[in-house]
């Protein structure tokens, strides 16, 4: 019974998606049942198959190994806050044990940058991505690049392209930001839950945005604008507005009244200091150009700035790179503890200010009635439903990070199903916070009609985020009891 409750359940979010859509006459079902029947067959791979849970155990085993390096790092700063492998003693707080391994992990996976191997990977997987989901070559590109860099970095790094697309487009990309992870910070999730599902949570939180954005916003990308932007595209651009300053003097000149040249040679001359005054009789000997020889010099024209040679930027020095890297960790530390203490207190104030209302009242009661429904459709019995509900509503109210650390030491008595499920709904940055970072982040990278077609569609952002967790989280369901 609940297994075809969960089937259900995968069908009514899909459903949801289209009741939601901005234009359900254009919504591309044969996409859409690719990318489900894709995204249910890996869930199916490394859930089901031994194959498939040794390549998750295998991954998980190598973060794990990574978070132990970071210990004997943090260890030598925090004497005993960690052992040398992070065992003996156990870490003492969760910044030790999930946050500070964030100083190694960033900068790796920001080495992996700078020498080429991350963006050649992500660029693979995003071909093989559009080839199979039939999906825009930058969509299913951006898809793979969330999920290694996180939704800012992501939208950072692609800031020529976002210029570039028309503002539907940039809508789309927007969707699909409140549903990714980083790659980085796996390492601070598997600390506090079991690691399996925090890494099948991944690879299908990425296609289910897909899906998602296309039920909610579909958008026709014809062949001419599928095309990924580079720097020679860039430096095409700069050096035709280059140009095209350099023609426009020119232009105006030739336009300009006699009677505007006389005030401007007239406004020269009072200008001119006193100590040219010893010059004048030479320079009134010299013979002076023509306006008509002036003009008739050659102008670069537009095509031939655009055949300039594209200049290759200078590659910052390594080890000037690595210093910003790890900053630039040290910061992010900074902000998931700032958030993390923030909310934990405000979720804390409001319910002791329900509590005077009635002492059962509680923030994580009222959102749970909105997502009591979601939840059963997970497969979950009635009971267990109400209280993923609670998680759920306070993973969206705070962050991932509040509800790993609430359950870290109860997760491994939950039923299998209920475990997995859980795991997978809240391994993502789908929450309302993600939204102001979302909307910041375009805010300085396009222009005010993209941004306000984002503003306007705010509702559709969350509901994006919800709608991605609940059907990575059925999918998984389907084949873990």
């Amino acid at each position: 019974m609940y297994l075809a409750l969960n089937v259900l359940g995968i069908v009514v979010f899909v459903g949801i998606g289209w009741l939601f859509s901005h234009d359900k006459k254009h919504i591309q079902w044969l996409s859409v049942g690719i990318m489900m029947v894709f995204n249910i067959f890996i869930a199916w791979f490394l859930t089901s198959f031994s194959v498939g849970r040794s390549i998750v155990q295998g991954a998980a085993a190598g973060f794990n190994e990574l978070v132990k390096v970071a210990y004997k790092g943090i260890n030598f700063a925090f004497a005993n806050w960690v052992g040398p492998e992070g065992i003996h003693p156990a870490p003492v707080n969760f910044i030790a044990s999930a946050l500070l391994p964030i100083l190694l992990v960033v900068p790796m996976f920001d080495i992996l940058t700078y020498i080429g191997v991350l963006p050649w990977i992500i660029k693979w997987i995003g071909r093989g991505l559009s080839f199979i989901t039939r999906q825009p070559k930058f969509e299913s590109f951006f898809a793979v690049e969330m999920m290694f860099l996180g939704n800012t970095e992501a939208l950072a790094v692609s800031q020529l392209q976002l210029k570039r697309m028309k503002p539907a487009r940039n809508l789309t990309l927007a969707m699909m930001s409140m549903s990714c992870v980083t790659a980085s910070i796996l390492a601070s999730y598997i600390q506090l839950v079991p690691a399996q599902y925090v890494l099948t949570a991944v690879p299908l939180n990425c296609i289910n945005a897909l899906i998602v954005v296309n039920l909610l916003y579909p958008v026709h990308v014809d062949e001419a604008e599928d095309t990924i932007a580079t720097l020679a595209d860039a430096q095409a651009v700069e050096n035709v507005r280059t140009a095209a300053t350099e023609v426009q003097p020119a232009a105006t000149e030739e336009k300009k009244p006699a009677a505007t040249e006389e005030a401007s040679a007239a406004v020269a001359q009072e200008s001119q200091p006193a100590a040219d005054e010893e010059k004048k009789p030479d320079a009134q000997n010299k013979p002076v150009e023509s306006k008509s020889s002036a003009q008739n010099k050659p102008v670069e024209s537009k095509s031939s700035a655009q055949n300039k040679p594209v200049e290759k930027p200078q590659r910052e020095p390594f080890f000037s790179f690595l210093g910003d890297s790890i900053l630039g960790a040290g910061r992010l530390i900074l902000i998931i503890a700032a958030n993390v203490i923030a909310f934990v207190a405000l979720a804390a104030l409001i319910d002791k200010l329900l509590s005077l209302i009635n002492p059962q009242l509680t923030l994580a009661h009222i959102l749970g009635v909105f997502l009591y429904i979601p939840s059963l459709l997970l497969g979950l019995d009635p009971s267990t439903a109400w209280d993923m509900a609670g998680f759920m509503g306070m993973k969206l109210v705070t962050n991932e990070f509040v509800v790993m650390t609430q359950i870290t030491s109860t997760v491994a008595t939950f039923a299998e199903h209920y475990k997995a499920v859980l795991i997978v709904f809240i391994t993502s940055f789908a929450n309302f916070s993600t939204v102001g970072m979302v909307t910041g982040c375009f805010k300085g990278l396009v222009d005010k009609e993209k941004n306000d077609l984002i503003a306007r569609n705010v509702g559709r952002l969350i509901l994006s985020g919800i709608l991605v967790s609940l059907l990575s989280a059925g999918m998984v369901g389907l084949f873990v009891w």
